[in-house]
């Protein structure tokens, strides 16, 4: 299974005239063509380098790594045709296809040139290079560079073997080398193109990059050299070129949507949502001859954060450091109401903890966490010691303007609840900052999984990764059992016993409430009934390998 592309946009200039008038030019000149629009532009295209999910997703039609992710989320060999483990969890051995090429370059003495070990070692040691300040080093934080490994951690036993040496057993560790930082990019490239590279990529996926503009047109084309075959032996992908529009506007995305200038569109804001969906969240009548919509769940879950760190000082709030007002907020909102009424049934209702649903055996480890009950959220508030019908406590919610419905929602909530809330609505350039920066401790956020294990989300919480020095608890939250579980979770071999302190961790993020969980995420994608093949994962990813479209 592979590749999976969603958010593709490029940075380049001159490579494109206007977009007017070209749909025709690429039906006939590019073959079977698969065009969308893709509103958001990317920084880089060096894996090495990828920080933000668009970024992500775009390398991700360029590379290839050893392992990837198939639609349900098991990891499945790719660069590598099998491994092997270690029975003490500490030395991963991959064994390479033979005869992989990377796409041309004319840094390539002939053209091209077969992937080796020798690149797997290249392209991860580029990566925990503290001086390249990769911000995926974290990846192979736990890879042990000690005498054992000759000081490199990654070893060629010849040349299409590699041996990685582990500190401890991780079991995320595969999961985690399926992301981009996982990719292997080949070393005459990148030595000669240097900060370039990320706008001149060579991988071995199955689509190369032809040309761009920045803020007009990408196309990617068929990469002749891929190594992939269905099951009939003929080679993927089907698909002869990719082209993507970067259109800001999502009503005009639409309008071109509904024109047939695309064959897929992705997402929906908050304004053109009634003009596609309808109140139980289906596509409206309107599109449905010439149209249809695959809904996944995706591991993404939106909740209201909270900063519980008292040496931080902030006038605003303050009744937030206490527990019971912050379980009052939880049991306060009507999360299906927010389902139904803002979100056109998009979505899934937050009642299970933070981990979002469509994480693979979700069940095992969720809870019973914040369903909507009024009275109880009052006795809670009450118990507080802020509960005050005359005088109602003042706290400020601060959000961007997407979220302006759904606020103005919680606002009405929390008023039933004994609060007066004010929202705060900022710019989504400085939202991040205001966060980053601890300028306010009560705010709308979202966390999207890169990797399907629900690690990825705990790491949030854990004390010893603070932001900014040490990682991404944004919360600073602090609990001495919660650290205690957390370290033994992550590296404990045994699935059941990993799910059971999964579930303990769950459990004390939903009474200490440095987080209030709102709804787990649906992905929507639009799709022209002309196109068939398409798959998708939880992670928000789009295969196009085996995609058709049909003339």
């Amino acid at each position: 299974m592979k590749k999976f592309i969603l958010g593709l946009s490029i940075i380049l200039t001159g490579l494109f005239g206007s977009c007017g008038g070209e749909k025709e030019k690429d039906s006939e000149e590019m073959g079977m063509l698969f065009r969308y629009n893709e509103p958001a532009n990317i920084k880089t295209l060096d894996p090495a380098r990828v920080v933000r999910f668009e970024d992500f997703i775009a390398v991700g039609n360029i590379f290839n790594g050893l392992v990837t992710l198939d639609q349900n989320m098991k990891v499945q060999p790719d660069l590598a045709e099998y491994w092997t483990v270690s029975k003490d969890g500490l030395e991963y051995t991959f064994y390479l296809r033979k005869g992989v090429l990377f796409q041309d370059s004319p840094h390539f003495n002939d053209g091209s040139r077969v992937l080796n070990a020798y690149d797997v070692i290249y392209s991860y040691s580029r990566i925990m290079d503290p001086e390249f300040g990769s911000p995926g080093k974290y990846v192979f934080s736990n890879v042990d560079r000690s005498k054992k490994s000759n000081y490199k951690g990654i070893a060629a036993i010849d040349d299409f073997t590699v041996k990685i040496f582990l500190k401890q057993p991780q079991p995320s560790f595969l999961y985690q080398l399926s992301l981009p930082y996982g990719y292997i990019v080949p070393h005459e490239v990148v030595e000669a193109e240097g900060e370039m590279f990320g706008l001149h990529p060579i991988g071995t996926g199955p689509f190369k990059l032809i040309k761009w503009k920045y803020d007009v047109k990408m196309v990617l084309g068929r990469n002749e050299h891929y190594f992939e075959v269905d099951d009939q032996g003929n080679q993927l992908p089907y698909l002869d070129a990719v082209s993507v529009s970067f259109i800001a506007d999502k009503h005009s995305e639409l309008v071109q949507f509904k024109n047939n200038n695309f064959e897929m569109i992705s997402g929906l804001n908050e304004d053109e949502k009634d003009n596609v969906l309808d109140l139980n969240g289906d596509l409206v009548s309107g599109l449905q001859n010439d149209h249809y919509l695959i809904k996944t769940p995706w591991l993404y879950t939106e909740y209201l954060g909270i900063l519980v760190d008292e040496e931080i000082e902030l006038d605003d709030n303050k009744i937030l450091m206490n527990q019971k007002v912050r379980q009052a907020i939880g049991y306060a909102i009507d999360r299906k109401g927010i389902i139904k009424y803002i979100r056109n049934n998009v979505g899934i209702p937050a009642t299970k903890g933070f981990i979002p649903m469509g994480m693979p055996d979700f069940d095992k480890y969720a809870i019973d966490g914040f369903n909507y009950d009024l009275d109880k959220a009052k006795k809670l508030l009450l118990e507080s010691g802020y509960a005050n019908a005359s005088n109602k406590p003042k706290i400020t919610l601060r959000a961007t303007v997407d979220y302006k419905g759904m606020c103005e929602y919680l606002q009405k909530q929390l008023d039933e609840l004994g609060l007066d809330v004010t929202i705060d609505i900022i710019e989504g350039s400085y939202m991040n900052t205001t966060i980053a920066q601890f300028e306010t401790n009560f705010y709308r956020k979202s966390w999207i999984a890169d990797f399907p294990d629900a690690i990825n989300y705990f790491q949030l919480f854990y004390s010893k990764n603070f932001y900014p020095d040490n990682g991404l608890n944004y919360t600073h939250f602090s609990d001495a059992s919660y650290d205690a579980i957390y370290e033994k979770a992550i590296v404990e071999d045994s699935v059941e016993l990993r799910y059971n302190y999964y579930k303990q961790m769950n459990q004390i993020l939903h009474e200490q409430a440095p987080v209030i969980p709102i709804y787990y995420g649906e992905t929507l994608r639009f799709y022209n009934k002309s196109v068939s093949g398409v798959e998708s994962n939880a992670l928000n990813m789009l295969d196009l390998t085996r995609v058709k479209v049909e003339k």
